[in-house]
């Protein structure tokens, strides 16, 4: 593999970390890292409390000596155990399904990638569904473009059609060129910086082993999720996240949506060395976007590969599942602060039943859709590493099922639960992302259903009243729960297609009622920008 560098612009501090080809590659905080530690609003990883220690795992252990008796149930399964309850998250799991995010969206107006640069409102945003759906995880609002936008590479969301790059990569001389970029250069250099604090804004609702979440202003309803969330171990994980380099390739190689990636697979075979340039660039670029969520205090990641079921196993295992490889190694060797530990890490894929083998090195775990079988999956996956036997799975309800009658989504939620207690942990989650039509309650249901409790099913029965939770003069105060759900909405709008926010006064259009509100309850200014297609 190429030697490749992806320093912060203007650090002051690195780390070195060694990389699958024994190169070093070179990562480290931003400027506004430091200047927040020397001020003391983030505690740096040494400066955790002695009961986040490491394990082999890279997850500690549920009773450390010093009064940490539980975690987090998604880290327990991550870990390869089974907690109280089974974890459950989406993909997706909000977005345009929900109507308070909509509106959110609507009075920022601005495009999605900008609005994942903004940490007021993606905080906001990554809030929501825990608020009230009560998910045993967050996962950062953001979309699988904002690292080629923060190594300065020119790409857009097109309404209808998805991520377009100015310029495809598909020459030699176009890939030296490209590979030239550093992380964190170009005109959305500050964007490292606000993806560090929109993790930091989340993590203070969220909590931690060391603070309980700061959740006032909020009404009922949310505190409630939150606390359902939390469970025993009093906090809720954050997910980083970022594409896979094979997904991240095909579209730079592409330059929009493909239904083939034949552009990419030829530049595959026609060019190896500078496909091999270009992977490694895409690997060390996602893998360093992980990483900085994790530094700012995510506390597991996921790695996703929605193109890779294009590819046969040989070019899967010659040509991708290295540079996937490095990207995982890049993530693992930051610490969260949350934890003071190397995140554990999912690596998920559509399409890719026939490659669950190859993506589980360098996972902890493995995600896989609803077209295998659980049981299957699981099979498949230890027999790949007979030595280290089945490892933990994620997945994988049909998105499909979610506008289904009640008692077909209750019963295909049993079966894969019962499916799930073949490995050694499970992860429910969809096949892939929630369906922008999807009924927000069934979500909920579908988290009661999993968690095995009637309180909860009692409260997502009585329903979440959007309107509600924005009207200015409850009882708690807080005007809006927003939310957001995981991975690239404009990614998955592409999928579909291939096969100046401010601050402001009250709304005068509609008396008595103010516009909805970010953090902190700052109005929100109204725009006449209604979302497009790329809108989550």
């Amino acid at each position: 593999m190429s030697h490749i560098q992806f320093p912060y612009r203007g650090m002051n501090t690195r780390r070195q970390h060694s990389s699958s080809d024994n190169s070093d590659f070179v990562t480290g905080t931003s400027h506004n890292s430091i200047e927040r530690r020397q001020e003391g609003h983030e505690p740096d990883s040494t400066d955790i409390e002695a009961g986040a220690g490491r394990t082999e795992s890279g997850i500690g252990s549920r009773d450390d000596g010093v009064g940490t008796t539980a975690l987090p149930a998604i880290l327990e399964a991550l870990a390869g155990r089974r907690p109280a309850r089974t974890p459950v998250w989406f993909m997706r799991q909000a977005g345009r399904s929900l109507p308070e995010y909509r509106a959110l969206r609507e009075c920022a107006g601005i495009p999605m990638l900008e609005a994942c640069l903004d940490p007021e409102l993606a905080a906001e945003a990554t809030l929501q569904p825990v608020r009230r759906h009560g998910v045993d995880a967050a996962v950062l609002f953001s979309d699988i473009m904002v690292p080629l936008r923060l190594a300065g590479v020119g790409v857009r969301i097109e309404e209808g059609v998805g991520p377009v790059l100015d310029a495809p990569v598909r020459s030699d001389r176009e890939v030296s060129e490209l590979v030239a970029r550093r992380f964190g250069d170009g005109p959305d250099a500050e964007g490292v910086g606000a993806i560090e604090e929109a993790v930091r804004r989340v993590v203070v609702e969220l909590g931690s082993p060391q603070a309980p979440g700061v959740r006032e202003g909020l009404s009922q309803r949310a505190r409630t999720g939150l606390e359902h969330s939390a469970g025993a171990a009093g906090w809720t994980p954050l997910l980083a996240f970022g594409g896979a380099p094979f997904t991240l390739a095909a579209y730079l190689v592409e330059g929009r949506p493909s239904r083939d990636h034949l552009a990419a697979r030829t530049l595959m075979r026609s060019d190896p060395d500078s496909w091999d340039r270009l992977m490694t660039w895409c690997a060390r670029l996602t893998g360093e976007f992980i990483a900085i969520q994790v530094r700012a205090g995510a506390a597991a990641a996921q790695l996703f590969d929605s193109w890779a079921g294009s590819l046969s196993p040989r070019a899967y295992r010659e040509r991708v599942a290295p540079y996937s490889g490095l990207a995982l190694e890049t993530a693992r060797g930051a610490l969260s602060p949350t934890t003071g530990q190397a995140p554990p890490l999912i690596h998920f894929g559509t399409g890719t039943a026939r490659l669950l083998g190859l993506m589980r090195q360098g996972a902890d775990a493995v995600g896989i859709d609803e077209r295998i079988e659980i049981g299957e999956a699981i099979e498949a996956l230890a027999a790949a590493d007979p030595q280290a036997g089945p490892c933990p799975v994620q997945g994988n309800l049909d998105p499909a099922l979610l506008a289904a009658p009640w008692p077909l989504v209750a019963e295909e939620v049993d079966a894969v639960l019962a499916a799930g207690r073949a490995a050694p942990g499970h992860v429910v989650n969809l096949g892939h992302g929630v369906p922008p039509t999807a009924d927000a309650d069934v979500l909920t249901r579908i988290v009661a259903r999993v968690h095995g409790s009637a309180d909860w099913e009692a409260v997502a029965l009585a329903g979440w009243d959007a309107v509600a939770e924005t009207r200015p003069g409850t009882t708690e105060g807080r005007t809006t729960d927003t939310g957001a759900g995981a991975g690239s909405g404009s990614h998955e709008a592409a999928q579909t297609a291939a096969g100046g926010r401010s601050v402001g006064r009250q709304d005068q259009r509609a008396p008595g009622r103010q516009a909805p509100r970010g953090p902190g309850g700052r109005p929100l200014a109204r725009t006449s920008r209604r979302p497009g297609r790329e809108d989550r």
